[in-house]
């Protein structure tokens, strides 16, 4: 077994199905959506992304820039909800809570494309 690759996978995986559970709930009720989840989110899709600059394959491109697009929906998700909070003093209202888990739902496709494309890669190098 190759420790890389398995550790490659597990953030991968976990990136999804963190913000997976950031993502499930009402769209708009805060009580759903807890803020250490979509830190937690935030802070592994990071990690995976840092593990996905050592491929200089064409599908390691494509896994960069999908684990890219994640980081940069949930690093917007998590300054519009410090913004609203602390800065502009607007608090978690129910259109800001929908901003947040739609784009905390756009990194979801990402991440789920990710994974999509990495086991696509494994089935190839299998047969």
């Amino acid at each position: 077994m190759n420790f890389e690759k398995i550790a490659f996978a597990f953030f991968i995986v976990l990136a999804l199905t963190l913000n997976f559970g950031f993502f499930l709930g009402d769209i708009d009720d805060p009580a759903h959506h807890n803020v250490f989840e979509l830190f937690a989110a935030l802070v592994v899709s990071l990690i995976a992304t840092i593990l996905k600059f050592g491929d200089r394959s064409h599908t390691g491109a494509i896994l960069l820039a999908t684990s890219l697009v994640a980081d940069l929906q949930l690093i917007t998700a998590a300054v519009v909800w410090g913004a609203t909070v602390y800065a502009m003093d607007i608090g978690l209202t129910s259109s800001v809570m929908s901003s947040i888990v739609s784009l905390s739902g756009g990194a979801l496709l990402a991440n789920i494309l990710s994974v999509v494309i990495l086991v696509m890669e494994e089935l190839r190098f299998r047969n």
